[in-house]
């Protein structure tokens, strides 16, 4: 009896000491050395890859912003500011309706099939809009003209990038707007288009965010 108590016992301490140096291990040396590490050598990615401007946070290069109009009494969707440059539709984003403590936007993919008639009436509006919107006197936009990310949702609803075919479409209709030569606003974006991540990942892209606050102080400038 005195044996299987002794035996108990020493088990007990036994886990009790491999549970205090494991929590040790795993709950606080673990994730300092990841922490230290993240913030020694990749500081901007570990905190969110925040952008700045004026000395502000404004948002992050992972993240896509809308750039749209107040509403109007009556309307239900906001029109877009046409004076920046605008990033690709969000269709499949969310409204918050459970917690309403807080004002939430659900990130999400539209979720429809290629042949839904939503889908389908959803493209040729957008379509119809960037024609519309970018067509000014001078240039003119053809629908062939128009690349699938200008008028289709990504996954999330939140790319934060355009291809340089879309920022390119957009450049006649940003320099009248404001008050800007069509040769500067695109010098802008040819040096904001970044190429393939190591040479063959992903496509060309422009960061939206990235762009529009350059804009902006190339406007102040002018």
């Amino acid at each position: 009896m005195n044996n299987s108590v002794k035996n108990t016992a020493r088990l007990l301490w036994a886990s009790l000491r491999a549970l205090l140096v494991l929590t040790v291990v795993t709950g606080v040396v673990y994730p300092l050395a990841v922490t230290g590490v993240a913030q020694g050598l990749f500081s901007d990615k570990a905190n969110g890859s925040e952008i700045k401007a004026d000395g502000k946070v404004v948002g992050s290069s992972l993240i896509g912003q809308a750039y749209n109009l107040p509403l109007k009494k009556g309307q239900e969707t906001p029109e877009p500011d046409l004076k920046w440059f605008q990033g690709r539709p969000a269709n499949g984003l969310g409204t918050n309706s459970v917690n309403t403590q807080y004002k939430l936007i659900l990130s999400g993919a539209t979720n429809r099939s290629g042949d839904n008639a939503d889908l389908i009436q959803w493209v040729k509006d957008a379509k119809a809009a960037v024609v519309k919107d970018n067509s000014v006197d001078g240039y003119t936009v053809k629908p062939s003209d128009v690349p699938a990310d200008a008028i289709t949702s990504s996954g999330s609803g939140l790319d934060p990038d355009i291809s340089p075919a879309y920022a390119d479409i957009q450049v006649h209709r940003i320099a009248g707007k404001n008050g800007l030569s069509v040769a500067q606003v695109q010098k802008l974006v040819d040096e904001h288009t970044q190429g393939r991540t190591l040479g063959f990942i992903g496509e060309p892209r422009v960061n939206v965010l990235q762009l529009n606050i350059e804009l902006k102080e190339l406007v102040a400038k002018s």
